[in-house]
């Protein structure tokens, strides 16, 4: 389904990538070229007449998927031009069309960027807004389909898509046979998707790195009394064009058990620079140095914990024990402090790949490769423990770079995650690592964003796929708590009382009688993943 629908549309949608002035849209494979008008794709979306001209093109289709691909030829995507116009302005705008200009060419086989640039920006302007018959039509020029390219990149989406149901699949079945074996009572132990005992109070401080000219502001959720002992500290790092306040709530259910939370901002890469581009006051979706500054942001906040500690905490902070959670690109940052270490020569020879971008966080690795590091090592040895959630992260570090950490890991991902593919981002990171104390966990249907106000257009993403059912953002928080609260207390606070938590059995207790599974496995689950990767890459 997904690979006939795939080709029809590559093969015939950008088969229509030309004006009327033009007249037509090539099409090559090979030796073998065609055509085919724009006004025949018109008569078709307005009654699904299928002419003599566009026959060949549409005969493997069924009616279903005929019915689908009218659709969407008038599908309306709303979204003003304004901001599609500086969106392509932006590095990672121009990097998107790029490659789809790869496929789509002017006649005579140069890239067509350009022409697909002013072809979707003309689109929106059009009363009706965005559609794709409207991009049809304002193309400036004949267009040519390259085929060869376009089938491969079809092939692509492909192998993404049942690799995904693949190691789903997978995890179910490891997480099944490890929950097997175990004989805890869960519904007897604490509860950890309820709070703790301590109640918490929260303040916004504001902090200046000045040997980095960096001045940025942090909130501090911290229990009104402390633990006895040390006080654990978690630093949150928020992920790209979000911020501190979207983590509040497990910044505060992490105090409610005596931890101390500190949530900075990273100005730059945050809700505040999306504004920025949305407003025309800067030409990016994120600035390159924050693959430097995020990791330096999150060891300046341990040094200000450090300066303050005795003053304002009574010295009861243990701050050679800090733990870090990270999402998306904090999810970088996150791994990065843990000793991850960039491989930009692997970067590279990714980045170059001709379909490399429909992982869409590879868009965001690749700028890195304009960076000039100082240094790529960002290992502070105070974090003692990192969980990456939906990180952005194998292609930067690789590997080699992923194999560099040697304290407990924690990854998480969704198999509905359209920006940080779940096989691409956390599975090849998990059997990469090689720290004997990492764990993967599964949330099914998490899509990378819990939360409507804070997805940089991955909702509407999501809501043009048709019957797609997603979680509660409830569920998936009952989730995330209780596993990051019993992470955290083994690592941090060395309290092995909670270890049960972090198992197959407990991820089986969270998410019984639910439509969405939580699918936990640990290190002992490498020899089995490592040889279900193998086996599927023997069967493509």
């Amino acid at each position: 389904m997904i690979k006939a629908l795939t080709l029809s549309v590559f093969t015939t949608i950008l088969t229509a990538l030309p004006v009327f002035a033009a007249g037509e849209i090539l099409v090559s494979y090979g030796p073998w070229k065609g055509s085919i008008r724009v006004e025949s794709l018109e008569t078709f979306a307005k009654d699904g007449t299928v002419n003599s001209n566009l026959r060949f093109y549409m005969r493997s289709l069924n009616r279903e998927q005929r019915e689908q691909f009218r659709q969407a030829l008038v599908k309306q995507v709303n979204v003003s031009p304004v901001l599609l116009s500086r969106f392509f302005n932006s590095a990672l705008g121009a990097d998107i069309l790029a490659r789809a200009g790869r496929g789509i060419t002017i006649q005579g086989g140069s890239n067509g960027k350009f022409a697909l640039r002013s072809a979707i920006i003309k689109a929106a302007f059009e009363p009706e807004g965005l559609t794709l018959l409207n991009v049809l039509r304002n193309f400036p020029t004949n267009m040519q389909l390259q085929g060869e390219y376009l089938i491969g990149l079809s092939n692509t989406v492909d192998l993404i898509v049942e690799a995904t149901n693949y190691f789903t699949a997978q995890m179910g079945e490891i997480a099944t046979q490890q929950a097997e074996s175990s004989t805890v009572d869960f519904s007897k132990l604490p509860e950890l998707r309820n709070k703790g005992s301590f109640q918490v109070r929260q303040e916004t401080l504001t902090l200046t790195d000045a040997s980095r000219k960096r001045t940025f502001y942090m909130i501090l959720i911290t229990p009104e009394t402390y633990r006895s002992g040390k006080t654990p500290v978690v630093i949150i790092s928020h992920g790209l064009a979000s911020r501190p306040e979207d983590f509040a709530d497990l910044g505060k259910h992490l105090a409610s058990y005596g931890f101390v939370v500190a949530l900075p901002q990273h100005p730059g890469s945050d809700f505040q620079q999306k504004l920025n581009l949305l407003n025309g006051l800067s030409r990016e979706v994120f600035e390159k140095s924050e693959f430097y500054d995020r990791p330096k942001d999150i060891s300046f906040v341990i040094d200000e914990l450090e300066r303050r500690n005795q003053a304002k905490f009574g010295g009861r902070l243990d701050l050679e024990n800090v733990g870090v959670v990270g999402h998306s690109f904090g999810g970088y940052g996150a791994l990065a402090v843990a000793g991850a270490e960039i491989n930009l020569d692997y970067l590279k020879s990714v980045c170059d790949q001709p379909f490399s971008g429909l992982n869409v966080s590879l868009l965001l690795q690749c700028r890195a490769l304009d960076v000039s590091f100082p240094t790529y090592q960002f290992r502070d040895p105070r974090v003692k423990a990192v969980i990456g959630k939906n990180p952005v992260n194998s292609t930067i570090f690789g590997q080699s770079g992923l194999a560099q950490i040697q304290i407990p890991v924690m990854i998480t991902g969704g198999n509905y995650d359209p920006a940080t593919p779940f096989v691409l981002e956390q599975v090849r990171a998990f059997t990469w690592l090689t720290t004997p104390d990492k764990y993967l966990a599964l949330a099914e249907g998490q899509a990378h964003v819990d939360f409507s106000q804070l997805d940089a257009g991955i909702t509407q993403v999501l809501d043009s796929m048709p019957g797609l059912i997603l979680p509660d953002a409830d569920l998936l928080n009952s989730y995330r708590d209780p596993i990051v609260v019993a992470f955290f207390e083994v690592y941090l606070a060395k309290n092995e009382q909670f270890k049960p938590f972090l198992t197959s059995a407990y991820g089986k207790y969270l998410s019984q009688d639910q439509k969405f599974r939580f699918l936990l496995i640990d290190a002992s689950a490498q020899p089995i993943l490592q040889e279900s990767l193998s086996t599927f890459q023997r069967r493509r």
